[in-house]
């Protein structure tokens, strides 16, 4: 229980923090792509990402109508007592100097260690739906072979509304077989921790997809090996699982409510099966995509944690014959369940990769093994919390049990309730 209220503590002061900064610069998208070209010369690299990364943090001094100087490239006013931020077309008609100079302060290339010229060919601005799709290598290069429109911003378009795309070039006296991508801007944005970065790397020997999370303060280093680049998707479905708290519950609730580690194993199993299949099918759109489909799932995800924390509550109810046909049941409802969370975790990873992307499955088995690593992580710490309970007593252990389920399932009420309304309100 002292668990589950440090869980809520912290979500409810993440909530705070999140509004606080909203009101000063929007976040709409967070997620980086980064295509890198292989060539005899050195790298060619194009990217995508959202404009905030670039200017959120370069507000100047308040001036005498209470209003701060807008960052390079924006304007400014109050709007419902928030600071809002626009995109200054006529800034960007005259000289994209100061972008260029802004990108290449931020994205930084080194090999061995040492930092190479990076020199920033070219840079679009786009409103967020109006970009061109830049899953391949193909269509990163099409995007910058026509003229940026910039017809769209005539209309006011909010900063955090807004992509860049960037061309660069890093020159080199050879080719090159690894080497490091670090962004070292800090513009102390909401949710930047969870910024999704996606790296291509097209070498010679092939195409290799890599994701890390964060601003990439720290280089990751890329390769051309295979697992490396796997590696990198097992940690994403390892850290998506873990930071779940929805999903964290329901297995914290299976191992309770498994009484041998046979039916664990069962349910375990079970849970694998269903989630494996829904995350692949969710993934390439085998869904359906109105607008109500993922908040409905969220509830069903939500619901999932009464049922499986009611049966943690029940099993000294049933009846002994009866007890192998409901364990039957169990499998087969935990199967189902296994089913919508698969969906939940095929929603994150869409925000990430695109089906067209080279390598598709490969990184989708790496991140669904990192599901399971993360789900066998939580299923051995729960273990070993209630094998060094029940040292001290069944009473203690059949308290915890009771403690723990309780408290799931008034948090996942809680939750049915604001899921089903954002249902409600899509319907």
């Amino acid at each position: 229980m002292k668990y589950l209220s440090k869980v809520i503590g912290v979500l409810l002061l993440a909530s705070f923090f999140v509004s606080s900064a909203c009101a000063h610069f929007k976040l709409n998208l967070n997620v980086r792509i980064i295509h890198v070209e292989h060539k005899a010369d050195g790298l060619e690299i194009y990217m995508r990402l959202p404009m905030p990364y670039l200017v959120a943090d370069l507000l100047g001094e308040v001036d005498s109508n209470g209003l701060p100087n807008p960052a390079p490239y924006t304007t400014n006013r109050m709007e419902e007592g928030k600071l809002a931020h626009y995109v200054d077309v006529k800034a960007i008609q005259n000289s994209l100097d100061e972008m260029k100079r802004l990108i290449h302060k931020g994205l930084k290339i080194s090999v061995n260690e040492e930092a190479g010229k990076l020199e920033v060919d070219k840079v679009y601005f786009y409103k967020n739906g109006t970009q061109s799709d830049l899953s391949t290598l193909e269509e990163a290069k099409a995007s910058f072979d026509k003229a940026n429109d910039l017809s769209v911003f005539k209309n006011e378009v909010y900063v955090g509304d807004t992509t860049i795309d960037v061309l660069l070039q890093y020159k080199s006296s050879s080719a090159i077989n690894e080497y490091g991508i670090a962004y070292t801007l800090d513009p102390k944005l909401p949710n930047q921790d969870e910024t999704a970065n996606v790296i291509l790397d097209y070498s010679p020997s092939g195409v290799q997809v890599f994701r890390e999370r964060g601003l990439l303060l720290k280089p990751i280093l890329i390769t051309n090996s295979l697992w490396d680049a796997m590696i990198t998707f097992i940690k994403e479905g390892v850290q998506h699982i873990l930071d779940g708290t929805d999903h964290v519950l329901f297995v914290i609730c299976l191992v309770l409510g498994s009484l041998s580690l046979t039916r664990l194993l069962w349910r375990v199993t079970g849970f694998t099966l269903g989630h494996s299949v829904t995350l692949s099918l969710g993934f390439f759109g085998f869904v359906p995509s109105a607008v109500w489909f993922i908040p409905a799932v969220e509830t069903g995800i939500a619901l999932s944690i009464v049922y499986i924390a009611a049966v943690a509550l029940l099993p000294d109810f049933i009846d002994s014959f009866k007890r192998e046909k409901s364990e039957v049941t169990v499998v087969v409802v935990t199967t189902l369940i296994g089913m919508l969370h698969g969906l939940g975790f095929s929603f994150v990873l869409q925000h990430i990769l695109n089906v067209t992307s080279p390598n598709i499955w490969q990184s989708l088995l790496a991140f669904n093994i990192g599901v399971e690593i993360g789900q066998l992580f939580i299923v051995l710490v729960t273990l070993i919390l209630l094998y060094f309970v029940a040292k001290i007593g069944a009473k203690a252990e059949k308290t915890t049990r009771y403690i723990l389920a309780t408290g799931s399932i008034v948090i996942a009420l809680i939750w049915t309730v604001e899921r089903g309304s954002s249902v409600l309100s899509a319907l």
